[in-house]
């Protein structure tokens, strides 16, 4: 037995004995000086005892440890488990806080947790991009507890044999996150995500599937030699599919553009409604690299407000075709190759090679972005924003810089 005045003096470490079942337990510090604690024993069942900690002293006084143990020690002799009481509370609060986690919220978890192991920043931003391209849009909003093999397959279905290696490390970061959730209590089952034994069984391999050439765009990777290909020759088709490459722009959006949509002191190509995909404007902040292909253009061929930049060089005034683009990759060897998968290449730089925000280069790429409400607020385009961005890709393509 001891009294308030002693566990006040009283330094001894181990269990010392307050009555009823009541313990003060002492434990040193590994900085100097003790820490006591309460802990209760109680019996269940026929010489079964169990111990439960009731809190720290003085933070909780004798007066107030007594009373808890009598109250535990009353329980357990009407035949209750205080222990796998709290035990099934904590159960039902961690369901109920899975029940209210999204997918997006787990992912945030797991970053914060592990991102600050990682010493290279440009690491950082790629997991961050890759869930903001590929798996926020499909599962963001998603329960975690809810993620199941159809989730996992709706984010990797359209992208494992376009960018195997990308879709297999976003895999990966899916296997963590789910992981994660699942220790912290979050979601419980077999990880939807896993490879050995589950998704492959799905998919064929990276490796296998990198030696299957039947890809419509190009990869990131090779874009550059395509470009310097592409400098090293002239005409029409050539200068009108650069264009293309450096705006992202679709193709008739470049073949049929006028001088009357370009702003050259200001770095703007304004397409019109009527020509775009989502029947609204869609302006183009140009770069250098784009201006001198225009200046070139007005240079060599004029450049009335009604005339086409991209006439053709055969008969005078007429548009070109899409097959007169497809032809200049054919003649540089890649008719495998299609025009409008440039676009593809483009958003594959923006979310595997740089930090930019999701939404600008969707928007770079003049897709409608957010929900009708969002869009009803925000009049902007984000022009200014998406300057840095087409600069950079430029930079990318022409080698004059590294990427971040």
């Amino acid at each position: 037995m001891i009294t308030d005045a002693q566990i006040r003096q009283l330094e001894t470490t181990g269990k010392h004995r307050s009555g009823d079942g009541l313990y003060l337990e002492i434990h040193a510090r590994r900085s100097g000086g003790v820490t006591k604690s309460w802990t209760v024993r109680y019996a269940v069942g026929a010489g079964k005892y169990r111990w439960k900690g009731l809190g720290r002293y003085p933070e909780v006084s004798l007066a107030r440890a007594k009373a808890m143990a009598a109250e535990i020690r009353e329980s357990a002799r009407s035949g209750r488990d205080p222990l796998a009481e709290r035990d099934a509370r904590r159960a039902e609060a961690a369901q109920a806080t899975a029940s209210r986690m999204t997918f997006r919220k787990a992912a945030e978890g797991y970053l914060a947790a592990h991102e600050s192991q990682w010493r290279n920043d440009k690491h950082r931003s790629q997991w961050r991009n890759t869930l903001e391209t590929y798996a926020f849009p499909v599962i963001g909003e998603t329960p975690v507890a809810d993620i199941d093999s159809a989730a996992i397959t709706a984010i990797l279905d359209p992208i494992w044999l376009r960018v195997p290696e990308t879709a297999s490390r976003i895999r990966g970061r899916l296997e963590n996150i789910l992981d994660w959730a699942a220790v912290r209590g979050l979601r419980q089952g077999e990880n939807p995500a896993r490879w050995k034994g589950k998704l492959a069984m799905a998919y064929p391999s990276k490796n296998k599937v990198r030696t299957v050439r039947h890809h419509c765009a190009a990869s990131v990777e090779e874009a550059p030699t395509l470009w310097g290909a592409l400098s090293s020759r002239k005409g029409a088709g050539t200068d009108a599919l650069r264009f293309l490459i450096l705006t992202a722009a679709r193709s008739g959006e470049v073949r049929l553009a006028r001088w009357s949509e370009i702003d050259s002191k200001k770095g703007i190509w304004t397409i019109p409604a009527e020509r775009m995909k989502a029947k609204r404007p869609h302006r183009v902040p140009l770069t250098p690299e784009a201006l001198s292909i225009l200046q070139h253009r007005s240079t060599m061929f004029g450049g009335a407000p009604d005339g086409l930049v991209f006439a053709s060089d055969q008969i005078a005034g007429a548009a070109l075709s899409d097959m007169t683009l497809k032809a200049v990759l054919r003649r540089i060897g890649r008719g495998e190759l299609t025009v409008h998968g440039f676009r593809s290449t483009f958003r594959d730089w923006c979310g595997d090679r740089t930090h930019y925000p999701r939404e600008l280069a969707e928007e770079a790429l003049a897709h409608v972005v957010g929900s009708a409400t969002e869009r009803a607020y925000r009049r902007s385009d984000g022009l200014e924003k998406r300057r840095p961005i087409m600069a950079d890709w430029a930079a990318f393509l022409t080698g004059t810089t590294s990427e971040e």
